[in-house]
């Protein structure tokens, strides 16, 4: 699970910023709080970010994906580290970037924090947090001659990695990268556990609809007829390599890498195509969904025939299937969960994930959007409504509800947004634009 994240000075974020899933006092929706009884936390499962355009909703979910990505992939040696400071003040464009998570696996928080610039790691920290003390399990920084490696988990190889970690990667990344075991699991949660859902990614899981017998394939098929898209079921069609449109040098390492167990996503304007390897027999599969004609009869539709609101509930029902298994402690992240899709569906897709949330759960849906319909107490706690405002100078900050001392639960919350008393609406100057166009 998600505890507390932190970032200063990324894209328009310049001071530091602070976002937190523990949950304040407040009894409202408490039977769906998870209850981390050794370190007397609830933590809440979910949270909604709200904001005017450019106010740092996308910048906030960038932030965290470019964490995800610089701790799972790494860096190629002499190359520069992809960040995106605070541009508009010189001072800032010469500072590091910095990140803090804190994160629950199995029964132990870790704090895993890093600062950056384009050419080195200016930090590395990691702490292991008990219910009485922090332990420091490593900590390197720049010109420090003395960096830290705790001596409970110190060997040989460790010791080597630690000191052999290059200026522009994480030794996270280097300890995992070299099968060492001792930070697996930390590196594991960024690259299993927490999922990343833009507005433009597409089919994520749709190898798996594609899949007569499997689990996701059966459920999507009896879930989808229900969501009033005209779609009644999906499925997966036999398609031949040699006749898809692309260079034979593409089609040969294709071929290649599916022989080698590596699952290929062809994507071909709307078309999604799966290339896999059973046995040395390459499979290639072309998604396809199905609607009834006037006489009762399944009509074949190619993806590109069907709106973008059905694409887009495509694209995220996977997440809340995959949410909806209690025995995975996934953290969804979500841009623009709102983005083609009516209110009525996106509050439906919240309130069943929400209703199977309990203290044991360990799973959470994070989100940003645009549907003020959403800004609801009937649905939400305040601690799990957020906002990002962006201020004159062009930063931006992110400010909880529950910080608004008289926002009441019975409160219009909603109403008083929309009169700007909490900030994080558009600043739309509508007299100098009919000036403008006349």
């Amino acid at each position: 699970m998600l505890i507390n994240f932190s970032i200063e000075n990324w894209m328009s974020f310049r001071d530091k910023a602070s976002f937190t899933m523990t949950a304040t006092k407040e009894q409202q929706h408490g039977d769906r709080l998870s209850k981390l009884k050794k370190y007397r936390l609830r933590v809440l499962p979910t949270a909604a970010i709200y904001g005017g355009n450019a106010s740092g909703k996308t910048n906030f979910f960038k932030a965290i994906n470019f964490a995800k990505q610089f701790i799972t992939r790494g860096t190629l040696p002499d190359y520069k580290i992809n960040i995106e400071p605070f541009i508009l003040d010189d001072n800032s464009r010469s500072q590091p970037v910095a990140f803090t998570f804190e994160i629950l696996i199995g029964d132990d928080i870790f704090e895993l924090l890093f600062a950056l610039t384009a050419s080195q790691v200016i930090e590395e920290r990691l702490i292991r947090i008990s219910s009485t003390s922090e332990k420091v399990l490593y900590h390197r920084k720049k010109d420090d001659p003395n960096p830290q490696l705790h001596s409970s988990i110190a060997n040989q190889r460790l010791k080597f990695a630690f000191e052999g970690t290059r200026e522009n990667q994480l030794f996270l990344t280097n300890s995992v990268s070299q099968k060492i075991t001792a930070f697996q699991d930390i590196y594991r949660w960024f690259s299993d556990t927490l999922v990343m859902v833009a507005p433009d990614t597409r089919f994520e899981s749709f190898e798996h609809f594609i899949t007569e017998g499997s689990p996701l394939y059966e459920t999507m098929n009896k879930i989808l007829p229900s969501l009033d898209t005209g779609i009644c079921h999906l499925e997966g069609e036999e398609y031949s390599l040699n006749s898809l449109p692309m260079p034979e040098a593409l089609k040969q390492r294709i071929r290649e890498d599916a022989r080698n167990n590596i699952t290929i996503k062809i994507n071909n304007k709307d078309e999604k195509i799966i290339v896999t390897s059973q046995d040395g027999e390459i499979s290639v599969k072309k998604l396809y969904t199905y609607h009834r004609n006037v006489k009762g009869k399944n009509t074949r539709f190619e993806m590109r025939q069907e709106s973008d609101g059905s694409k887009r509930i495509i694209d995220l029902l996977p997440a809340f299937l995959d949410l909806a298994d209690t025995r995975i402690p996934k953290v969804y992240i979500i841009d623009e969960i709102d983005r083609s899709l009516h209110s009525l569906l996106t509050k439906q897709l919240l309130q069943v994930f929400l209703n199977s949330c309990s203290e044991q759960s360990r799973k959470q849906l994070l989100f940003t959007t645009h549907d003020l319909l959403l800004m609801d107490q009937a649905i939400f706690r305040r601690d799990e409504m957020w906002i990002t405002e962006r201020s004159l100078d062009g930063s931006s900050k992110l400010i909880s509800f529950s910080d608004y001392k008289d926002v009441r639960n019975d409160k219009d919350i909603l109403k008083s947004y929309l009169q700007g008393r909490m900030g994080g609406i558009p600043n739309i100057m509508v007299d100098q634009i009919i000036q403008i166009s006349e």
